[in-house]
């Protein structure tokens, strides 16, 4: 996939800021995951032929990240904050409400692909908690109000898509 042609002047501008091309695998992965929504085999693969090095090298690099999927997951990845300073502002119970929402367990997946809900370890954004982020952007000071919103506005431009396909 990363072979198409859409994908080759991002491939250039990633070499381009790196003295060689063993040094850009982590964007390179990056550019993988958005492509094929995770990193499967191929995906892999096909970053270790652009930089030249084993593909055993670059699933080490993939495996020890936390911010490369490994396994697919839905569309929107929400990794709520539950580290100590955060679950003092609310964010536990934040996190409960939101998978009992979804009707998801921890590392779930809702059944429209769409949402998976994750906890996770410090964002630093402690003082704007209960926090997320959502394929790597935050999202701060929410309550599931806000969240409940933000879930059916997803929701809605999924089934205004799969209408128009």
């Amino acid at each position: 996939m990363l072979q198409d042609e859409k994908y080759q002047e991002q491939i250039q501008r990633i070499f381009a800021k790196y003295p060689d091309k063993r040094s850009a695998v982590m964007p390179l992965l990056y550019l993988a995951q958005e492509a094929y929504g995770w990193l499967p085999e191929e995906a892999l693969d096909e970053v270790a032929e652009l930089c030249d090095i084993d593909p055993t090298q670059v699933k080490s690099i993939a495996g020890f990240y936390t911010m490369y999927r490994e396994t697919p997951k839905g569309k929107y990845w929400l990794q709520v904050c539950t580290d100590l300073p955060c679950a003092l502002r609310g964010a536990d119970q934040f996190y409960e409400e939101l998978k009992a929402y979804l009707e998801v367990e921890e590392g779930g997946t809702t059944e429209d692909g769409l949402f998976t809900v994750e906890h996770v370890m410090c964002l630093a954004a402690c003082d704007r908690a209960p926090m997320l982020q959502c394929n790597f952007h935050y999202m701060e000071n929410l309550d599931m109000d806000k969240m409940r919103a933000w879930i059916e506005e997803r929701r809605a431009e999924a089934r205004e898509k799969e209408q128009k396909s």
